[in-house]
Formats: structure tokens, sequence, C-alpha cells
């Protein structure tokens, strides 16, 4: 009996990780000495996603400098605007922010992982609303995929990217998590009923 419950924690575990891989190919990350100034500190974003409404996020560029920093540019050069929600998972995740939508594409780079695993002291816990980056097995294959948390899962803690977490439109998530159809276990969304991104903007 402990086998089987062993087993089954196992695959369930295995499922998560599997819905939060990012992009399949590693680029070279970016040097994590060059990071901007502008990074540091607390930021604010709006995503507006149609037919849904507003998600407002705030980022911790104090917590992942980097990783705030990389969506911060994305964001202002409008790489998001358009791109959908591909993967979600109601009582885990929405995924998003995949130009090819479908968890295989990012930007042209990809990002230092700052999470426990990779060496980053990262105390945000991936709780309800929270903001995280999505990569592929390699710590530091991140580029512009990123999730907002459902429910809390812990087990992601240390191993992903957090980065910040919804201060207004946790009712949003909650709608695109709960009424958008999917075609399997993995969360995995059709292309006509992906929910559009319709921009993110940056608001300081």
């Amino acid at each position: 009996m402990r086998k089987i419950k062993f087993t089954a924690l196992f695959l369930c575990i295995m499922l998560l990780a599997t819905a939060l891989c990012g992009c399949g190919k590693e680029a070279k990350p970016e040097d994590t000495t060059t990071t901007s100034k502008n990074s540091v500190g607390i930021h604010h974003a709006v995503i507006t996603v149609k037919d849904y409404g507003v998600i407002k996020v705030e980022l911790d560029g104090n917590t992942a400098p980097i990783t705030v920093q990389n969506f911060l540019d994305l964001a202002k050069s409008k790489f998001y605007d358009g791109l959908t929600f591909h993967r979600i998972m109601s009582g885990f995740m929405i995924q998003g922010g995949d130009p090819e939508g479908n968890g295989t594409g990012g930007s042209d780079k990809n990002i230092v992982g700052e999470f426990y695993a990779n060496g980053f002291e990262n105390p945000i816990s991936h709780k309800r609303g929270v903001i995280s980056m999505a990569r592929a097995t390699p710590y530091n294959s991140a580029s512009s995929q990123f999730f907002i948390m459902h429910k809390d899962n812990a087990t992601l803690d240390g191993m992903y990217a957090a980065f910040g977490h919804v201060t207004e439109g946790i009712e949003v998530v909650d709608k695109i998590a709960e009424s958008v159809p999917v075609t399997d276990d993995n969360g995995t969304v059709l292309k006509e009923n992906q929910p559009i991104i319709e921009s993110i903007v940056i608001t300081d």
C-alpha cells in the first residue's frame, strides 16, 4: 500500500513539473553581473486578458532582479502583446507567454534561474496568486514563459523562480483556470480556446 501511495505521489509531482516546462532548448543564459539597477525594488504590471479582464501584479526586483528585469524588458518591448495562456490546470496554475502557443517557444535569450536549487535565495512561496517563471529541465532555461498560481503548491518552492504576486484581479485567474476547456491532464489548450494577452503594461 505504501509503495502504491508513493508511486502515485511521484507521478503527480512529475505531472506538475511537466506542466511548467518552457522552451525545449537551452540557450546560454544572460550574464548575471550586468543586471540593470532599474530592476531592484518593486515594480507593477497590468496584464489585460481579452474577454476576461485585468490582472495586476507586483514584481519583486529585490528578491529576483534578473527575472524581473527580463520580464520588464519583454513587456516594455510589447513581446507579450497578443500571446496567450496556452496551458491551464485548474487548482494549480495558468501558464502563458509562449510565442509558439504550445509550450516550446520563448524569447531570443534565456536567463539564470533565481531559486534555491540553482544557488539563489528566493523566499517567495508558490502560493495562490504568485507569478513565477516556467522553464525546461535545465535550471537556466527560463525565457519568456511565466505562470500564475491558481492555488498554493509549495512543492515548486526552491525549484522555480517566483518573482511577484497578484494584487488585483485574482478572480480573473480563477475564471481562466476554471472555465477554459483543456484537452488532457497536462492542461493543454487548443489554440482557438487560448485566452489572449492583449497587453502587459509596466506602470512603474
